[in-house]
């Protein structure tokens, strides 16, 4: 009961603009990964329903549970490499790489090592990451504009408006409008939805030497460097002291139960997270955990629905998707960059991490969070090394002193 005295429409919208941006920026990415490995319409299906699910409960429940916005999602790097690397595989092959790696992220969760490396991460490095990597989405807000600029400038308009006189309520009010224009002007595809239960397939696993190499070992390392990386970025500059073990256990458990389905890489949200999390979701950071939920719900429903939801999501105009997106994370990068920049001793590093993450740099299959954090810690190793060496030599002598 107290969830419901909790929830309100900017979370619950909070919730459901997360969905949106999370599916229709890369659900394209994960079709291609299960077609790699010769994926019938069926098993396609029976990965929505296991994705769905996987997220759904494993955002909803422990957010309950806490009473903290806990965010899960699909490993978007994750299917980008089976798409990429899946090619000779079977389905069962692959199966059996998705478990092998289920296995990996548990034991980084269940021993700690994971968060004991974020936890040496200085928060300004740390704020430069989630900046970075949300800013291509600000970025992406004002692209649109060249291919619908009447839209885009509707909601500019729409979210500066509400912003100004209902802030609570902008996010919600400015895709209410966006929805508005574009059904009016027919620009909604709904030929894309068909109605109908997913059903699980159950697809017996296969383990062999060569795709746990090729397969299971870049899906973990990409999960964990390029999504859950961020994610903790995200939960500690949105100011929440989270368990992160357990919650980077939760993501392996589920992906081991999910796996013969079809869950290949269940891990920490960033970009979703940061919508659920900031300002726009509530102004009470302690209820801000019932925009999760709604999101873990509506996570649920697709996954029963696969293949029917996802349609309805990708009903909507992509500009429209990376407008709301980039509205709704300007709190947020805001935030990011100014906890990056204020320490002084700790600007120069971040503004490398933050540059080096917004490139979108891929280098050995790792994306630019993993990259962007390592050039950050090196030019501040790098910016301390010399303030050590130079502290002796700027101290004052025995005979300076006495004198």
């Amino acid at each position: 009961m107290r969830f419901f005295k909790d929830l309100s429409l900017s979370a619950f919208t909070a919730g459901f603009v997360a969905v949106l941006v999370g599916f229709t920026s890369s659900v394209a990415i994960v079709f291609q990964a299960a077609l790699a490995f010769g994926a019938t319409p069926e098993v396609i299906s029976s990965w929505m329903w296991a994705l769905g699910i996987g997220m759904g409960l494993a955002s909803a429940l422990p957010s309950l549970w806490w009473r903290m916005p806990v965010m899960i999602a699909w490993s978007t790097p994750g299917a980008a490499v089976l798409a990429v690397a899946g090619a000779g595989y079977s389905m069962n092959e692959a199966v059996g790489a998705f478990i092998v790696c289920a296995v990996l992220i548990t034991i980084a969760g269940a021993t700690g090592w994971f968060e004991r490396v974020m936890n040496r991460i200085p928060m300004a490095i740390a704020s430069a990451l989630l900046a970075g990597v949300l800013a291509r989405f600000g970025l992406q807000a004002f692209i649109a504009a060249q291919t619908a600029l009447p839209l885009v400038l509707l909601m500019l308009a729409a979210y500066l408006l509400a912003k100004r006189f209902m802030p609570r309520y902008a996010v919600p009010l400015t895709l209410l409008v966006a929805i508005v224009f574009v059904a009016s002007r027919g620009q909604l595809a709904w030929s894309g939805v068909h109605f109908k239960l997913a059903m699980p397939v159950f697809t017996m696993p296969v383990f062999t030497l060569q795709a746990a190499v090729s397969l299971a070992l870049p899906l973990f390392v990409v999960t964990m460097a390029s999504q859950n990386l961020p994610g903790v970025a995200a939960i500690r500059a949105a100011g929440y002291d989270m368990p992160i073990s357990k919650l980077i256990t939760i993501s392996g458990l589920a992906t081991l139960v999910l796996a013969p389905f079809g869950g290949f890489a269940l891990n920490l949200s960033a970009i979703t997270a940061a919508i659920c999390m900031g300002r726009e979701a509530h102004d009470d950071p302690a209820r801000r955990y019932t925009a999760a939920v709604s999101c873990g719900a509506i996570y649920v429903v697709i996954g029963l629905f696969g293949a029917a939801v996802t349609g309805l999501l990708t009903a909507f105009p992509k500009e429209l998707v990376a407008a709301i997106a980039g509205f709704a994370l300007l709190g947020t990068i805001g935030g990011g960059l100014a906890a990056a920049v204020r320490d002084e001793s700790h600007r120069e590093a971040a503004l490398i991490t933050f540059l080096v993450t917004l490139s979108g740099v891929t280098l050995a299959g790792i994306g630019s969070a993993f990259w962007g954090v390592v050039a950050g810690a090196i030019a501040l190793g790098i910016q301390q090394l010399g303030r050590r060496r130079a502290a002796p030599e700027s101290s004052p002598s025995n005979a300076e002193k006495a004198s």
